[in-house]
């Protein structure tokens, strides 16, 4: 316990010593672990409102102006004969008319200067869970072949586009910010071997009556310690604030589809992990330093 309080003693006025590299250092951190959290936060809610239209209309049959009552309950009894269909409503004109002034509010006042209603009938269909995707795509053939069927839409193909894009964002952002972890880590590591250099002289006596290296090198550590937590706090309130900026000025610029009020901050173990992975950085960065104390002293 004497050890560890004197590690943080000593590592505390190293910070307040060299004030301004270690500012540096905590700033790298800061950059490193926001842009990493930054791809975190938006890959979460990403894949969360993914989730959520999955869960939604995953294939339209949109109806002709002109298909017959028989046409369209044969359409309803093909899709309803499917072991892939799990539910389906049928949405007249007028319902996809008081939908659309309801979902696109900016919009509604057009529809006002229109003699007809432009929008077609439908039939949305809800696909059971892991339905697959050939025999999806079969079955959507199908409907579109059908009489009075003016065009199909299967909404799981973009769901699917947009999933791999989300994934390429995430192994785009986890390798950036691989690379400015790295550079906070050494950077860590440059700011701590200025200190080992200021006190070349302490640790030299230190040696000379039998300190050991890891007693020399401790507070060393705890430098690094303290600066990556210190930059990952200091991320993570950064990214708070982004993220409700962003929030509040989503509202106004968005066409529905995602409501801002649906959108959630990282998640309480993806905090804890960012403020852990700052301190092991920090402590990496310190090893680093600590390693040279002898040839420093030397």
């Amino acid at each position: 316990m004497r050890a560890l309080r004197y590690f943080l003693d000593e590592a505390v006025a190293s910070l307040w010593r060299g004030a301004k590299t270690t500012l540096i250092a905590i700033v790298t951190i800061a950059v490193a672990f926001f842009v990493l959290g930054g791809f975190l936060m938006i890959t979460t809610n990403l894949e969360r409102l993914l989730s959520r239209w999955q869960e939604a209309a995953e294939f339209s049959v949109y109806l002709r102006d002109e298909a017959a009552a028989e046409q369209r309950t044969g359409i309803e009894t093909v899709l309803r004969g499917s072991h892939l269909v799990r539910a389906l409503e049928v949405i007249s004109k007028e319902e996809a008319l008081k939908r659309f002034k309801r979902d696109f509010g900016a919009l509604a006042e057009a529809t006002g200067d229109l003699t007809e209603n432009p929008l077609p009938a439908s039939i949305e269909v809800r696909l059971v869970p892991d339905a697959n995707p050939a025999d999806v795509q079969a079955l959507a053939a199908k409907a579109s072949s059908l009489p009075g069927v003016a065009d199909v839409r299967y909404d799981r193909q973009w769901i699917q586009r947009l999933t791999r894009a989300v994934d390429l964002v995430r192994a785009g952002g986890f390798g950036l910010a691989a690379i400015l972890v790295l550079a906070a880590a050494l950077t860590v590591a440059s700011v701590i071997r200025l200190a080992l250099v200021v006190r070349r002289e302490e640790i030299h006596i230190m040696q000379l009556v039998g300190a050991p290296l890891g007693y020399i090198g401790g507070p060393f550590v705890v430098e690094g310690l303290l600066q990556g937590g210190a930059g990952a706090g200091i991320a993570l309130g950064m990214l708070w604030m982004t993220f409700l900026f962003a929030r509040a000025r989503m509202n106004p610029l968005l066409i529905n589809g995602i409501d801002p009020a649906g959108l959630a901050f990282l998640p309480l173990s993806m905090i804890a992990a960012i403020l852990a992975g700052g301190m092991i950085v920090g402590c990496i960065g310190g090893l680093i330093a600590a390693r040279t104390a002898r040839e420093i002293a030397d």
